[in-house]
């Protein structure tokens, strides 16, 4: 019984505060399954394994999301040191391939805590400091903040900001699935859980952040 009222008591809060779970958190029917067998649910925890992959895989959101804030905890379980991942948003896939184009809030190697541009511009938009970075636990659970709104996106890792970036070059998507990713390479293992989400209204350009 006092499992089940901490369970409502959770489910309360968080309703209250505008957040919504990003999936059913028992099985991944809210997602699309790029490669079978490597994604799994156990206990609400969403886990990907890879055996070492020759490409980059992602399980994608059904659902398209523009403006938001994104909660979530990771653990990354790398015996190699060289695995990486990260938490694709406002992205698209790449026809004819694994890949998927959009932002990327990353994670692993020299990449935690940094913003990237996957498979558009391929490149770093916004580095974490090592001052940001403190508080890393690079084998145990982090929580990730990811913000989007208006041209604005900020990343947060245990409750430190690590990105705070402005997005000023034309034609960038402002809207897409959000994917969780197994980067191509060494043998790697993923975690994630308590995946929730709020929706915002975007910001009018004289109240965008400059």
């Amino acid at each position: 019984m006092k499992i089940i009222a901490a369970l409502l008591v959770a489910s309360s809060c968080l309703a209250q505060s505008g957040f919504k779970p990003l999936w059913n958190g028992k099985n991944l029917d809210d997602w699309i399954v790029d490669t079978p067998g490597l994604w799994r649910v156990e206990r609400g925890t969403i886990i990907g394994v890879s055996p070492g992959l020759k490409y980059n895989d992602f399980l994608r959101t059904k659902r398209h999301y523009a403006n938001f804030i994104l909660k979530l905890k990771f653990r990354m379980i790398d015996s190699s040191g060289k695995g990486n991942s990260g938490i694709q948003f406002r992205s698209k896939p790449m026809e004819g391939s694994h890949e998927v184009i959009g932002y990327q809030a990353d994670m692993g190697q020299q990449y935690w805590g940094c913003l990237y541009d996957e498979s558009r511009r391929s490149k770093i938009l916004a580095q974490a400091s090592p001052e940001s970075l403190a508080g890393l636990k690079r084998d145990g659970w982090n929580e990730y903040v990811i913000t989007a709104n208006g041209n604005h996106i900020t990343l947060a890792m245990n409750g430190v900001k690590t990105v705070d970036y402005t997005e000023t070059e034309p034609g960038i998507e402002t809207t897409g699935f959000i994917a969780l990713q197994l980067h191509g390479g060494p043998p790697l293992e993923m975690h994630f859980k308590d995946l929730v989400i709020r929706e915002l209204a975007a910001l009018n350009d004289s109240k965008k952040p400059h």
